[in-house]
């Protein structure tokens, strides 16, 4: 089975490195790395370039303009030849080297009533800034977003599964459509309800933590951008036929607090028995 792995990015040369490092390390070797670039002017192209040979034919890229994140990766899906497509931001990366060999286990099981598993979702955390892969993927844990207790009913109220750690295969796209261009923040967030909900599309919880996220993006970055997310998250409820309006999306803030508190805690209660992992994943 192929995995197609998407990376869109625009000026990005801080942080690609790493993202494509944790793809090119991986054990799983059916791997398709596919890099949409918005044309860049600050040297991600250079980036991208030196380590296209050590991909051996499996590295393709573009760098041309675009209306945007969510085109770019409609173009990586389009030119994607893998059985399952995973998005992998410029600026995450794979915890480990074992991520992909695990997602395809996943998906080569059939899920409990026989079916073929068509969606796999794990878990993700947010790390504090470091400056090699090696450093990233042992920072410091600044928030754990769990999906264990994810529902498809759940996105009426606001919580997806962490889109980064969604994977699905490519012929779902072709049968229900790729991203909306209409959306700023949230096209990731309508397609999940399209896919997972409106059209059920077999799905699986992996029980792993599966890519790294550095704090912050364009959907936390201030009230106005928090704002304009509910307002899309709202839009793409009932563009799929659900109702849902504003202050349905308020208590999902509460219990976002523990993505917050668990670690913290977990790193404090590490510290105290004096070092050692923080077991979160």
């Amino acid at each position: 089975m192929k995995i197609s792995i998407i990376t869109a990015c625009y000026c990005s040369a801080e942080t690609i490195e790493q993202t494509i490092q944790s793809v090119l390390g991986q054990t799983y070797g059916d791997v398709e790395y596919i890099v949409v670039d918005g044309g860049s002017t600050d040297g991600t192209v250079g980036v991208v370039r030196e380590y296209e040979a050590k991909f051996q034919g499996r590295m393709r890229w573009i760098s041309e303009p675009d209306e945007g994140m969510y085109d770019a990766i409609n173009k990586g899906i389009r030119m994607a030849t893998g059985e399952v497509i995973g998005i992998l931001n410029a600026d995450d990366f794979l915890l480990d080297d074992g991520v992909l060999e695990r997602m395809a286990q996943a998906f080569l099981h059939p899920s409990s009533d026989g079916k073929r598993v068509d969606a796999v979702y794990a878990d993700i955390r947010f790390v504090k800034e470091a400056e090699t892969l090696e450093a990233l993927r042992n920072a410091q844990v600044l928030r754990y977003y769990s999906a264990r207790r994810w529902k498809p009913w759940m996105l009426r109220w606001g919580y997806m599964p962490p889109h980064p750690g969604v994977y699905i295969r490519r012929d779902a796209y072709e049968q229900f459509g790729v991203y909306k261009l209409g959306y700023h923040i949230a096209a990731d967030y309508e397609l999940v309800i399209r896919f997972l909900r409106k059209n059920g599309v077999s799905m699986r919880y992996l029980d792993v933590c599966a890519v790294g996220m550095r704090i912050g993006g364009k959907s936390t970055k201030n009230w106005k951008s928090t704002l304009l997310l509910n307002r899309e998250i709202a839009r793409g409820n009932r563009e799929n036929g659900y109702f849902c309006y504003l202050p349905m999306l308020v208590p999902k803030y509460l219990f976002k607090i523990f993505e917050f508190i668990v670690p913290m805690t977990r790193h404090i209660l590490r510290d105290r028995k004096g070092g050692g992992t923080c077991g979160l994943c």
